[in-house]
């Protein structure tokens, strides 16, 4: 079994490598989802390399082997079942289960973690919206957890979109999109862009006289995909 460090590395690499236009990871950006170093972060790849879990170019970016993202569904899927189970069987709110699950993740046996996935009745996406991939590292709808989704930021005013997954899931965010409704599922529409301020304005569809349109950032509007 890998430690938790090589779990987290490939957890991040992975979901960077989903992100990326190239499907390769930067080492800057692992450094910086990880909280560490770039030279930490290098010595780590190095290790994960050693392993033949992941490729890394000499000056090109950073892909995991077969072995790797296998590796990396596996803690994937420990982490999203967690985070479902928290949230709608112990009643834990979205916004605080990342952490909980981070620290659980590594521990939950194989064993378990079936039992959990069956009583929750298979769920094919966790509270966020992220697709879980099933015991034998297959994702629902295909063989990648991409989605035919696109960031919140490219919409053009008057899009009437899909909230697709949360991508951004600091417990501060996800609290702001509470506040205003705004969960996996929700149809909004973007009713103004300011590209001077960097902002944009969204409105539940139906709008709700208690919720008032949500301004967000282009750099926050990025960690929203969405779908339509």
């Amino acid at each position: 079994m890998a430690s938790e460090t090589v779990e987290n590395y490939l957890k991040a690499l992975h979901t960077l490598c989903e992100e990326s236009p190239t499907g390769e990871a930067g080492l800057a950006k692992l450094a910086t989802l990880l909280g560490v170093t770039k030279g930490t972060a290098t010595s780590m790849v190095k290790r994960l390399v050693a392993m033949k879990l992941a490729k890394a170019q000499r000056y090109g970016g950073i892909t995991l082997t077969a072995s790797g993202k296998a590796a990396a569904l596996d803690v994937l899927r420990r982490h999203r079942l967690i985070e479902t189970f928290l949230v709608h069987t112990l009643g834990f709110d979205w916004s605080e289960v990342h952490a909980e699950a981070e620290r659980l993740e590594h521990a939950v046996s194989p064993r378990l973690l079936d039992r959990l996935d069956v009583f929750l009745g298979r769920p094919t996406a966790d509270p966020h919206g992220d697709p879980i991939p099933d015991a034998k590292g297959r994702i629902p709808g295909g063989n990648s957890t991409r989605t035919p989704a696109r960031p919140l930021s490219e919409c053009a005013k008057g899009s009437r979109v899909r909230i697709a997954r949360i991508r951004n899931q600091s417990e501060s965010f996800l609290k702001l999109l509470d506040a205003h409704k705004i969960r996996p599922g929700t149809i909004v529409t973007v009713t103004t862009i300011d590209p001077v301020a960097g902002t944009l304005e969204l409105s539940t569809t139906p709008a709700s006289a208690r919720t008032k349109p949500l301004v967000l950032s282009t750099a926050s509007a990025e960690g929203i995909a969405v779908e339509g």
